[in-house]
């Protein structure tokens, strides 16, 4: 794929693996870096052979938070105007296929945040998760406070938002935020695995299920409900639908076009 400064991305496959790679400062996630990471996804989405994206760490940490250095001397009118932790740094958020955080170390402020915007979290053992910026003067402004408490409830992110403290591995799964925890060395291997069983299957009809599990966060129940429905049968315009069922009725393997 394309050479980046900050970021290391590389194809497997049907699966991209986005490294980010500024180990010396255990990743802190400047602006530059966002500008790849946005530009990279842009790629990804509009390549058709690509079908789910995992996001890792290099070094010690998956991402510490971002570049104090680039924000501390910000004024109000400078980091509202450019709109800091709007649609650029939440584009991962907004990406349409799957996605999956390999989370070894530090998962800190926007790491952690970059971290829950993925549709999957699987966790080394040394894994650590926190919103800090309360401990910093500020609060978390990528939508730690919004996909945080969603994922793990009030009193939980209340907890670790007012306090600033770090939640390890065993307890990020817990409370809900963590898929599963592997160990250090297994991480990237286990989630490139995870990410080829998805891209294996059909792409527009994860697309679907990934759009239905995200309405369940934003909307009411019977508006999840409806949301659902309609992209059930909206999959029935799909030719991988009409391929899986038969399979399945003909006892054999489908084989998916993403069509």
């Amino acid at each position: 794929m394309h050479n980046f400064e900050h970021i290391i991305a590389e194809r497997k496959g049907a699966v991209a693996l986005i490294t980010f790679n500024r180990p010396k400062v255990l990743n802190a996630l400047c602006n530059a870096m966002i500008a790849e990471l946005e530009t990279v996804l842009a790629l990804i989405e509009a390549d058709p052979s690509l079908s789910v994206v995992v996001v890792t760490g290099n070094g010690k940490a998956f991402a510490a938070g971002a570049d104090i250095k680039e924000m501390a001397d910000k004024r109000f009118t400078e980091v509202f105007s450019t709109d800091i932790g709007g649609s650029r740094w939440q584009r991962l958020g907004s990406f349409r296929k799957p996605s999956i955080a390999a989370v070894a170390g530090y998962a800190l402020g926007g790491g952690c945040e970059l971290a829950l915007m993925c549709d999957i979290i699987l966790a080394a053992d040394n894994a650590k998760f926190g919103q800090p910026e309360i401990t910093i003067g500020t609060i978390p402004g990528w939508g730690g406070t919004q996909r945080l408490t969603r994922a793990i409830g009030k009193y939980k992110a209340m907890d670790l938002i007012l306090t600033g403290r770090h939640l390890d591995a065993e307890e990020a799964e817990r409370s809900g935020m963590v898929s599963r925890i592997v160990p250090l060395a297994d991480l990237v291997p286990e989630a490139l695995k995870l990410a080829e069983k998805i891209a294996s299957l059909s792409s527009p009809i994860a697309m679907l299920a990934r759009e239905a599990v995200d309405s369940a966060f934003e909307t009411t129940l019977s508006e999840g409900l409806k949301a659902e429905r309609r992209l059930f049968h909206a999959s029935f315009a799909t030719q991988d639908q009409k391929e899986g069922m038969v399979a399945f009725l003909e006892k054999r393997p489908p084989v998916f076009k993403n069509q």
